[in-house]
């Protein structure tokens, strides 16, 4: 019994051991997924010289992180981790944006780039985070048979 007693102290020595150790190299920020782009935008998404930023911003909307990833193909896995923080901590809930573009610009959206972000806010080691890049704008047009009525334009 007391063989028992003293294996069972052991091993649940090691397994907070192993918890510990995972937790230590996970970190305090540590979040991954999945960007995922709209059939109709994929071809746009993918053109050459593209990059796909993949932007965490506190909840005063202060980028935390920033990932980069040029001539991306959708749907993209990520993961970031502490290497991609721009300040010394992170706390509290967090945003979760996405630029698809040419001009390298982030936070300047052009015509002809795609943007998304996630639905709520995310935790900072949270995972399997799903983020739409569906958005974009294009050209604005009058609306048709409509007549003098500046007012009613739309982005299509």
């Amino acid at each position: 019994m007391k063989k028992i007693l003293i294996g069972t102290a052991v091993l649940s020595v090691i397994v907070c051991l192993f918890c510990l150790a995972r937790t230590v190299s996970e970190g305090r920020f540590n979040i991954s997924g999945t960007v995922i782009v709209p059939d109709r935008l994929v071809q746009l998404a993918e053109a050459d010289n593209n990059s796909c930023a993949i932007i965490v911003k506190n909840e005063a909307d202060v980028p935390v992180a920033i990932k980069r990833v040029v001539n991306p193909k959708f749907p993209l896995e990520f993961s970031m981790g502490e290497e991609d923080l721009l300040t010394a901590s992170v706390e509290g809930s967090l945003k979760l944006e996405v630029q698809i573009n040419n001009h390298g610009q982030l936070g300047v959206v052009k015509k002809g780039d795609i943007f998304g972000s996630v639905e709520g806010l995310i935790e900072p080691t949270q995972k399997n985070i799903a983020v739409s890049a569906d958005k974009t704008l294009g050209r604005v047009r009058l609306a048709r048979n409509v007549r003098g009525n500046f007012f009613r334009t739309a982005a299509r």
